[in-house]
């Protein structure tokens, strides 16, 4: 009887071990991204001259970076409205503050700048000297 006992528990706790586990790896919830942080150009033909980003609370600032990180020239000053969803893909249209881009040389004038995310990749156009090209961020740890 005792050893009967022994061995229904083993089979109950190796039940309950088993199924707490498969559970735990088949249901990954998908979470909301996190956008707030700094982000680096992937796709710069330059390694020591790119664009990079600060986002945080609703705002976003896009910086010309060059000299390695010596120079720095604001390029957009806009709001940011973080993502609610956990969708794959994430856009909004930011609206430049112009008390900020007005007095810098380098600095969109457009009054709205589409920006995207998806996949891990902040991207937006940019657009200097009739040339168009698509930036693309990524955040950095």
């Amino acid at each position: 009887m005792k050893r009967l006992t022994i061995i229904i528990f083993s089979v109950l706790l190796l039940i309950t071990l088993f199924t707490g586990c498969s559970s735990k790896l088949t249901s990954s919830e998908k979470q909301v991204p996190d956008l707030t942080g700094e982000w680096k150009q992937l796709n710069s033909n330059s390694e020591d001259s790119y664009q990079a980003a600060t986002i945080s609370d609703d705002t976003i600032e896009i910086y010309w970076v060059s000299d390695n990180g010596d120079t720095k020239s604001l390029y957009w000053a806009g709001s940011f409205i973080a993502p609610t969803t956990a969708d794959k893909s994430f856009t909004w249209d930011s609206k430049n503050d112009h008390s900020k881009t007005d007095s810098a040389m380098l600095a969109s004038q457009d009054d709205t700048k589409t920006m995207t995310y998806q996949n891990g990749v902040l991207s937006y156009e940019v657009s200097i000297m009739g040339t168009t090209t698509k930036v693309k961020l990524e955040k950095q740890k």
